[in-house]
């Protein structure tokens, strides 16, 4: 389905200011066509898988781990970690800083989940810097799209996780999910924190395939690591992405232009599907691809698949139009 693995030719640290520093690394040719991988969550950080998606003789592969997260400093684990200058906009700007410093004039940009909003939120403020746009999972941080995985919605579909996902708030609490979770994951003490941050991360990870996947599970919920996740998301989700409601999805005019694949789980229960619809309809001129025996993750084979014929597609379309 995809890739075999590789490794990067070149890491570093960007300054972003604020104290933050984003890590980032290039594998793949450096000749190639310039790709940017931004991943989900926000928090979810990027693995050495993520390359993967990309044919390593033609893409030059760039990942960068958002601010907080993964091997970015400082990591939003600490039990003091201060998320004020930790927003969509700090991010879309994050990324156009590093596409300067690296000297790339125009990239692809893939993303998936919160990936797939931070894409078009980057794509819509700088339409000129993109080639093409590849997204998975479409997640715009509307206000029912919080409620259905947050609020109960899917706890309709997940009884038994959704029981987990509600036990360390007390019943007077349980009407706004998000906003109970918010005050534990930001209580400095670590009994605290971790506990819920535990939890957060937990429900959203058994959430994500269409059949369990115990290691996925297990990986999202080391301590350190489920911790981060969970507040970084929980700080986005309380604020709404710093959007405008619909504000994404409204401006998919913008991206018209510009070359586009939509990859949806049928049966995505993270993100359901008609958040993508939406887009889709906004956007019909980006191709619109359903995998019908997927859930959420991209490590799903359909969606694993879907995803790469996308790249190999433009990667041709970047080979034919040089020619």
């Amino acid at each position: 389905m995809l890739y075999p693995p590789i490794e990067p030719y070149d890491t570093g640290e960007l300054l972003v200011g604020d104290g933050n520093r984003v890590f980032y690394e290039q594998s793949g040719n450096p000749d190639g066509k310039p790709v940017v991988f931004l991943h989900g969550g926000p928090g979810g950080g990027t693995s050495p898988w993520h390359r993967r998606f990309f044919d390593p003789e033609r893409y030059r592969i760039i990942l960068l781990d958002q601010r907080g997260c993964g091997r970015s400093t400082p990591h939003a684990s600490a039990p003091d970690a201060d998320l004020r200058h930790n927003t969509t906009w700090h991010l879309v700007a994050d990324i156009d800083l590093l596409r300067r410093n690296l000297g790339i004039d125009r990239w692809q940009v893939f993303g998936g989940s919160w990936g797939s909003a931070l894409a078009l939120a980057y794509a819509q403020t700088h339409p000129e810097a993109v080639t093409e746009i590849v997204l998975r999972g479409i997640f715009t941080l509307r206000r029912h799209e919080l409620e259905w995985f947050y609020e109960g919605g899917a706890g309709a579909v997940f009884p038994d996780l959704w029981a987990d996902f509600i036990a360390p708030i007390p019943v007077l609490e349980r009407s706004r999910m998000i906003e109970a979770y918010h005050r534990r994951l930001f209580d400095p003490d670590p009994a605290v924190h971790r506990p819920a941050g535990l939890a957060w991360t937990r429900w959203e990870a058994s959430t994500l395939t269409l059949r369990p996947d115990p290691e996925l599970v297990a990986a999202m919920t080391d301590p350190d690591t489920a911790v981060a996740f969970a507040r970084i998301e929980n700080h986005y989700f309380v604020h709404e992405g710093w959007f405008r409601e619909g504000q994404l999805i409204e401006n998919a005019r913008i991206l018209r232009g510009i070359p586009a694949v939509i990859v949806q789980g049928r049966y995505d229960v993270c993100t359901p599907m008609m958040t993508a619809w939406d887009l889709h309809r906004a956007w019909p001129e980006a191709d619109f691809v359903v995998v019908p025996d997927a859930g959420h993750a991209a490590s799903e084979p359909g969606i694993a698949t879907a995803l790469r014929a996308a790249t190999d597609r433009f990667a041709d379309d970047a080979v034919t139009s040089e020619g």
